[in-house]
């Protein structure tokens, strides 16, 4: 971005933005900030939390916030690709006729939310994975684009595993953001029950339009990445490898694979992004470290010896984020 002028513009634009979400959506700062980065880096995320959070509220809200087109999508087994992308329907014209129409599937809007993935068949999941890698889908052989920004915010019930179908490794890597919610703290609850059970409740108001939101993605690749903190990620994502030089013992013993090159390049457009939300002029260690658990999360296994001993991934992370210095 060449001129002071644009760059104010867009300062005014995501204060605006952080207000009126602050107002609306109560608690939850962290998680809202986190959505927020991976909107203005194009990345979608697997939201991970019990029933009763407002995973639902949250996305439906942020998308009136920033003046996107929102669907949910309820993910169950007997759920079909064509009900995700769409199918052609044979239709009469009003000469007597017959010809197939394509009808827009669920698929076809900004914002999605991709309620409990983990309960519909691979092929479905397929179909939406597709989506959200070519952004396009492809009906009786011809391909439709789907409209920019598209984003897809897919949830998963931690509680419940029967009936389900985990996302294998390779499609899980394609999020670029795994982010868990947790139980708001009383204050927080307190306040989201008086806002919710008068007769009146916070509205949300549109402070943005697409045009606006896809500028903000655009001026993310502006902010700069300072060679040491690009050092540092590099870093950060060598020693989760179990076969790398710089692992130490810890990694080697209890991580079976660590994070790939994607992580790297995720950490380092995360950290643009939440510097700019953060009206920082460019990307730190701090932001890098903010974002390290959503980003390595579902990139790094544990392996047996790991399980056996009571090691989950965040202990692994909180390991690395201790030992690796900047």
């Amino acid at each position: 971005m060449s001129s002071e002028a644009e760059w104010e513009k867009v300062r005014e634009k995501i204060a605006e933005l952080k207000s009126e979400t602050a107002r609306v959506i109560v608690g939850q700062e962290k998680i809202v900030e986190q959505m927020l980065v991976s909107l203005l880096c194009k990345g979608h995320c697997l939201i991970i939390g019990v029933p009763g959070l407002a995973k639902t509220l949250l996305v439906s809200t942020l998308g009136k916030i920033l003046g996107l087109n929102f669907n949910r999508i309820q993910f169950t087994p007997d759920l079909m690709p064509t009900d995700i992308v769409g199918s052609e329907i044979l239709q009469t014209t009003d000469d007597g006729k017959r010809q197939f129409e394509y009808v827009e599937g669920p698929i076809f809007a900004n914002l999605i939310l991709a309620d409990e993935i983990n309960r519909t068949p691979p092929k479905t999941q397929a179909a939406l994975l597709e989506a959200m890698q070519e952004k396009q889908v492809t009906v009786a052989g011809k391909s439709r684009s789907l409209e920019e920004p598209f984003i897809v915010y897919a949830t998963q019930n931690p509680i419940e595993h029967e009936g389900t179908y985990p996302l294998p490794e390779a499609q899980l890597d394609r999020f670029f953001f795994n982010l868990l919610i947790d139980y708001p703290t009383i204050e927080e609850e307190e306040q989201v029950v008086r806002l919710t059970t008068g007769k009146e409740s916070a509205e949300a108001r549109s402070v943005l339009n697409t045009g606006e939101v896809t500028a903000l993605q655009d001026a993310t690749l502006d902010v700069p990445v300072p060679d040491h903190v690009l050092k540092y990620i590099l870093k950060l994502t060598h020693s989760s490898r179990p076969t790398s030089e710089i692992a130490d013992d810890y990694i080697k013993e209890y991580v079976s694979y660590g994070a790939g090159p994607r992580a790297s390049q995720n950490l380092t457009r995360a950290a643009r992004a939440l510097a700019l939300l953060r009206g920082a002029p460019h990307a730190s260690v701090e932001e890098v470290r903010d974002l390290a658990g959503p980003v390595l999360r579902h990139r790094i296994i544990p392996n047996y010896n790991a399980t056996g001993e009571g090691i989950t991934v965040e202990d692994i992370i909180a390991h690395l984020l201790e030992k690796v210095e900047p």
